[in-house]
């Protein structure tokens, strides 16, 4: 607790701005990657060698399937309109490309030739300067729709939208609005199915006129330039709009092929043109309205942003793989060194007794089972509860209890902070142990607990927190994340000589090394954290003691979960930037900070605020990439961890039946305990205060029974 009365009177607003913030990033995140997976990874969208399959020809007008393969929507009557003799339209689709457009323009700049481009939205984003080239060169824009897509087999909400966005990007890039539209996949008039007259009869209700084909050169087959100028070279003298492409992957054949065949026809009398020119239909494109412009440079904003959000979310994921994997590498090698050496008994053996301060306010439900479990100890004890004003009759339970070398101490209620340093001054020993009122000591904890101040250069041990209520999924949860996660960072922690925690539930302490440090500080709500740090900071060597073990009793809702590890969080952040000087300091302390600080700024920090990324990526994954793949690689990641925690649980001696629920982790525990991290971060960079927030306790803990 801190301050007692003073956290009470502290300004206490709930922080509810860092949510709404929060709130409108995530939805900004998911627009952007929706849009990002749209443009770049919607199925469906097939290149044009691969063409969809039609069979059903019964609904198309006789006026489509034998009229031109221009049609004419401005009219209650089905119009089409067919090329003029001697007359060529050069039809380019799927462009703009950044090397093969270039080289298309400079062809026809050099003969003299106009042609028609139908663009595609996304390559129009990505390549603007080309396509302003090309209506600056006097070349006509029509639509490819937004993202090459089939638009006979969409819903016509998908039919509007790929027309409409790909309109305002023309716009937007370069100031022109066109009513010509080639659908994808469409070719001869005579070739159009049901499916495909849907789609024409949609785009006719916007306006837009169809451009079909009545020849194709057939170069999305890359068969060799005689091959495609022998199927695009005209027979006799009828008027012909020719499908050849500009984008869509190696178009060397294709452009080879149009520098023989333009000079060819067009030493025959044949002109080249655009499509309207060449059917005979007034000019159709226009410039765009100020309005369109600006609505289509929006669009284009927009995508590109999803692009650059993609890019770094795509790095920061393999910041965060690569973190994951290197904490993962680093706490099973540490933890296996540390094993070995920890198999044999400290070499000096401590024999002297040891003071218990037992912090308690309102723990009546499991106070006498901490106490009966101390005083069972198979070393010399003597116990100091110092009841800290509660109001619940703790002080008067444990007075009543009668257990010799027990002693009480009241006050009025002044935090945990206090209430320790309160027991320390009392205590009469130098060898202190503190625990929490809810925890309940193995036998032997106290004596295997101390045996490692046998080194007169250790001021700290800590111990092994279990969690005693782990029946159901949230228990088994807590359970694995005490000892993959706590258990295996104190072992990485002790050999590194930069112990963080020692954890409230079982810790012991040399009382002149509390003492000298000031006793327990009220600054930060993790009061364990920020006393390891300053004992770290004046010199002392703090190890962890596995074999010392305790039973705590663990949040038993995620409500009370997220408050206790909001307070973990929030209060180890404070810890951090008190102490954050020792980064730069020289000796023990600077080894401290470098290291400890170092690793929970990466570890506990930085990664848990990363983590989201790869949650947003696998859903990203699913929806627009290949499923299968991201189902693999989380079965990977899930596979690592469980190999992971199955040697923490060797190390423990721990039962492997609860890692059962280990996936089911991954998509509630996980993420309740990063949007911890976050709000922390947000709390406190808002500059914000925390009050304490104390677990309820249910007395759900039992004495352990000896079993020598």
């Amino acid at each position: 607790m801190i301050r007692g009365r003073e956290a009470r009177s502290a300004r206490d607003i709930p922080l509810r701005t860092h949510w709404l913030v929060l709130t409108v990033c995530l939805v900004c995140l998911v627009a952007a990657l929706l849009l990002h997976g749209y443009t770049q990874h919607l199925f469906g969208t097939l290149p044009d060698a691969e063409p969809p399959e039609r069979t059903s020809f019964g609904q198309v007008p006789r006026e489509i399937s034998r009229g031109g393969p221009v049609i004419d929507a401005r009219g209650a009557q089905i119009r089409t309109a067919a090329p003029r003799p001697m007359t060529i339209a050069l039809t380019f689709d799927d462009g703009p490309d950044p090397i093969w457009t270039p080289r298309v323009l400079d062809l026809l700049k050099t003969h003299g030739a106009k042609a028609t481009f139908f663009v595609v939205g996304v390559q129009v984003v990505a390549h603007q300067e080309l396509t302003r080239r090309i209506a600056a060169e006097g070349h006509q824009l029509g639509l490819h729709t937004f993202t090459h897509a089939d638009l006979a087999a969409l819903p016509d909400w998908r039919r509007y939208f790929e027309l409409r966005q790909s309109q305002l990007i023309l716009a937007g890039a370069a100031g022109v609005s066109t009513p010509l539209l080639r659908p994808p996949y469409s070719s001869k008039a005579e070739a159009v199915a049901d499916q495909d007259w849907s789609g024409i009869r949609y785009a006719r209700e916007l306006g837009y006129l169809t451009v079909l084909t009545t020849q194709d050169s057939e170069d999305w087959k890359r068969q060799g330039v005689d091959r495609i100028l022998a199927s695009s070279r005209p027979r006799g003298t009828a008027g012909q709009i020719l499908l050849v492409h500009d984008a869509g992957g190696d178009r060397s054949q294709t452009v080879a092929a149009l520098a023989v065949l333009i000079p060819e026809l067009k030493a025959r009398g044949y002109r080249f043109d655009t499509v309207s020119k060449t059917v005979g239909v007034p000019e159709p494109v226009r410039p765009a309205t100020f309005g369109e412009k600006w609505r289509g440079l929006g669009m284009i904003g927009a995508i590109k942003l999803s692009d650059t959000v993609l890019l770094i979310l795509t790095w920061l994921l393999y910041l965060a793989g690569g973190l994951s994997l290197v904490r993962a590498a680093a706490t099973v090698v540490a933890a296996r060194r540390h094993s070995r050496t920890r198999s044999a008994a400290w070499p000096v053996r401590v024999t002297e007794p040891v003071t218990v301060v037992v912090p308690a306010y309102n723990e009546s439900a499991g106070i006498e089972a901490a106490v009966r479990s101390l005083v069972a100890s198979d070393h010399p004890v003597e116990v100091i509860v110092v009841d800290d004003g509660s109001s619940d009759g703790t002080a008067d339970l444990v007075e009543s209890l009668g257990i010799p070398g027990v002693r009480v101490i009241r006050q009025v209620n002044a935090g945990k902070p206090v209430a320790l340093n309160t027991g320390i001054q009392a205590a009469s020993h130098e060898l202190v142990v503190m625990v929490d009122g809810d925890t309940v000591f193995e036998p032997d904890a106290v004596r295997t607990l101390v045996q490692p101040f046998g080194d007169p250069g250790i001021g700290a041990v800590s111990g092994n927190a279990k969690v005693g209520n782990r029946h159901g999924v949230l228990g088994r949860w807590q359970h694995i994340e005490y000892v993959v996660g706590f258990n295996l960072d104190r072992r990485l922690f002790d050999l590194g000589r930069c112990m963080p925690t020692v954890p409230g539930a079982i810790g012991a302490f040399r009382r002149s090394a509390l003492l000298r440090a000031g006793g327990v500080s009220e600054d930060t709500l993790a009061e364990d954290t920020d006393l390891t740090m300053a004992l770290c900071r004046d010199g002392w060597r703090i190890v962890y003691e596995e074999r010392a073990k305790a039973w705590t009793e663990a949040p038993t809702s995620l409500g009370l979960l997220w408050r206790q590890r909001y307070r973990w969080c929030y209060g180890t952040l404070q810890a951090m930037w008190k102490h954050r000087g020792a980064v730069i300091k020289d000796g023990a302390a600077g080894r401290f900070g470098r290291r400890s600080l170092g690793f929970l700024l990466a570890f506990q920090v930085l990664l848990p605020l990363l983590a989201p990324v790869v949650d947003v990526f696998a859903v990203y994954g699913l929806i627009f990439l290949d499923p299968v793949r991201v189902m693999v690689l989380w079965l990977v990641f899930v596979s690592l961890q469980a190999l992971t925690s199955l040697y923490a649980f060797r190390l423990d001696r721990e039962s492997i039946k609860p890692l059962w629920s280990l996936p089911l982790q991954q998509f509630v525990y996980r993420q309740l305990m990063y949007l911890v991290v976050i709000q922390s971060v947000f709390t406190a960079l808002a500059g914000s205060r925390l009050r304490w927030q104390r677990m309820d306790r249910y007395g759900s803990l039992q004495v352990p029974v000896r079993t020598d």
